[in-house]
């Protein structure tokens, strides 16, 4: 091979791309339209037959799908034992003679703080690895930034398990933290971006329902490793979380999962990207519905890159409306944490320890509570799609209120031991779950992810996710101290928060987004700007939406003239090297193209 031959090669090669082997030759591309546009009016001269005969992944449509679920879930899966682990650990004997400041619990208002802020601090590496993702994010791509993630966790959870002291313990969670901070603030993303819009909603909930998996298999094997003697009794259910992580980080490299359409399209990946969304549906890069998609995908882009991203754009309104939808984000995720989850996720064993429970009972019923948490919480894959985002949030809020007034009447006659007191506290534990996980437990990662504009979805992301972590820390930290010192009072601040805080905002100011494609918010907040009407009433009126592409669409996001990618010839060749998308190559337009298929790539 000729060192032209070799540069030219290198050129029409993208990352994470199977290379053109030696004789194929990409072809001239093919110039198409948006279906609702003019004839004239160009989506992309995109060398088809270049795009066709990349292969982004292993696997390809439903198996692409999948995969790309399995990974994201697993993540969310490590996020939630990592949650859970400490729950039954705290109250452990062996634990506590390690970690003697955390003995006693909710007993005393010192020892309280101490077990809370070892439990809380991880919340604050949390947030450093989701503010970070503000720089790390779109340089890295996504699915290098959740392996980046991964790793960190691994390096944490290896120090958590050889830990000796307090001081030691505290650094360790630190830096799982941030790990999983980096981790939690993409996934949501990198499966939004990978998914069609009218499955969109069920895919991310798998990994809300995931994360209940997670805490329930810590909460179990918590309880197996009680009945074992020494450090062990800890130091395992600890490091079984690297498990996780390395199942993770090798699925994602072993199966080639590809990069995010939406991510390699605003890095000008043009190619690489109709190559990706042609694998996730199964089928060619000319495919009509693979089209459209990019089509939305390059209008977006091309109207959100103007000028240079600049921190301040996030605070700004105007049709987009950055600040409004980057705020919708970060107050979803503090409404997550504020209502009252974390109090039993967190310190679910010495919350039934409180309530007069022995130790073996509190975790068996703990075990029992993380089953049925996973179990309901597959309920809302089912209708979220159907009842929408906004209704679940609202009416979950208001059950949750209701229930947490229940449990601060009984807290005084449950510590008196009274029996039926007791029950019926634990069964509103098992309740709050129940409400929890049907309407705030996956929306939160969902919602932000969806409602934010591409061109600061990576920063407003990271920002609602460090929202998160920062409220979860402060309800962590100051859960251990408020039961030592105002008792039934924690469950009745959480139920003042639910009914007038978080029902009343979302009713008033959270759009719908189900079913919508990613473009189409887009629209529905612009027409909201140019109207003076609330977004929200646009959201519940689809009706009124037009498709994403369309003239009127531009018309109403202001965009003035081609709103696509150039991808001439003479404009690409400028951009040599760049782009991943390479020079478009002259041959003759009439060869067969490659289509993507499940079992391989076959010539059609």
């Amino acid at each position: 091979m000729s060192s032209e031959q070799s540069h030219t090669r290198s050129e029409t090669t993208g990352p994470g791309m199977s290379p053109l082997s030696d004789g194929e030759v990409p072809r001239r591309g093919r110039r198409f339209g948006s279906d609702a546009s003019d004839a004239g009016t160009l989506a992309a001269e995109v060398d088809t037959h270049y795009a066709a005969q990349l292969k982004p992944s292993r696997v390809s449509g439903k198996w692409l799908t999948y995969m790309v679920t399995f990974v994201a879930g697993t993540g969310f899966t490590l996020f939630g034992y990592d949650q859970g682990v400490l729950s039954s650990l705290l109250t452990l004997p062996s634990f506590q003679d390690q970690f003697p400041q955390t003995a006693g619990g909710f007993g005393g208002s010192r020892s309280a703080t101490l077990q809370s802020f070892l439990v809380a601090i991880y919340e604050l590496g949390c947030m450093a690895g989701a503010l970070s993702n503000l720089y790390v994010g779109d340089k890295l791509g996504r699915r290098h930034t959740i392996s980046l993630g991964g790793i960190i966790m691994i390096v944490g959870a290896i120090l958590q398990t050889a830990a000796v002291d307090y001081a030691m313990m505290l650094v360790a969670r630190v830096i799982t933290g941030l790990g999983n901070g980096l981790l939690t603030s993409t996934v949501p993303a990198y499966q939004s971006e990978c998914a069609k819009a009218h499955h969109r909603g069920q895919l991310v909930l798998i990994e809300g329902s995931l994360i209940t998996f997670g805490i329930m298999m810590s909460y179990w094997i918590d309880l197996g490793f009680y009945f074992t003697t020494g450090s062990i009794s800890w130091r395992f259910p600890i490091a079984f979380q690297i498990l996780l992580a390395l199942i993770m980080i090798i699925c994602m490299y072993a199966f080639r999962l590809p990069e995010s359409p939406r991510w390699l399209a605003s890095k000008g990946k043009y190619a690489e990207a109709l190559a990706v969304l042609a694998a996730l549906d199964n089928t060619s890069v000319d495919d009509k519905k693979v089209i459209a998609t990019f089509n939305g995908i390059c209008d977006a882009i091309a109207a959100e890159s103007a000028g240079g991203f600049g921190f301040r754009e996030l605070f700004t309104n105007g049709r987009t409306q950055n600040l409004r939808r980057m705020l919708l984000g970060v107050v979803a995720q503090c409404f997550q944490q504020i209502c009252g989850i974390n109090l039993i996720t967190y310190y679910l064993t010495s919350v039934l320890t409180d309530l007069g429970l022995g130790p073996e009972m509190s975790r068996i019923i703990s075990g029992v509570n993380g089953t049925c948490y996973f179990l309901t919480s597959i309920v809302a894959l089912f209708i979220i799609e159907r009842i929408g985002r906004r209704p679940l949030m609202f009416w979950m809020a208001l059950a949750q209120a209701i229930t947490m007034a229940v449990l601060a009447g009984l807290y005084d006659l449950s510590q008196q031991s009274n029996k039926a007191a007791q029950v019926i506290s634990v069964l509103c534990l098992f309740l709050f779950n129940t409400w929890f996980s049907v309407g705030w437990l996956g929306m939160t990662w969902l919602y932000p992810a969806e409602v934010t504009p591409l061109r600061i979805r990576a920063p407003a992301n990271a920002l609602s996710t460090a929202s998160n972590w920062i409220f979860n820390f402060m309800v962590v930290m100051a859960t251990g101290p408020m039961f030592a010192n105002i008792g039934w009072g924690t469950y009745a601040l959480f139920a003042v928060v639910n009914g007038v805080i978080i029902c009343p905002v979302v009713w008033f100011f959270f759009p719908e987004t189900k079913k919508y494609s990613l473009e189409e918010i887009d629209i529905i907040f612009a027409l909201g700007h140019n109207e003076k009407r609330s977004p929200v009433w646009y959201s519940q009126r689809p009706e009124e939406i037009p498709p994403a592409g369309s003239k009127e669409a531009e018309h109403i996001l202001g965009r003035k003239g081609p709103s696509r990618p150039d991808m001439s010839e003479k404009a690409m060749s400028q951009k040599k090297g760049k782009n991943g998308m390479g020079r478009i190559l002259e041959g003759e337009k009439d060869k067969p193209t490659t289509q993507h298929s499940e079992f391989g790539s076959q010539q059609v």
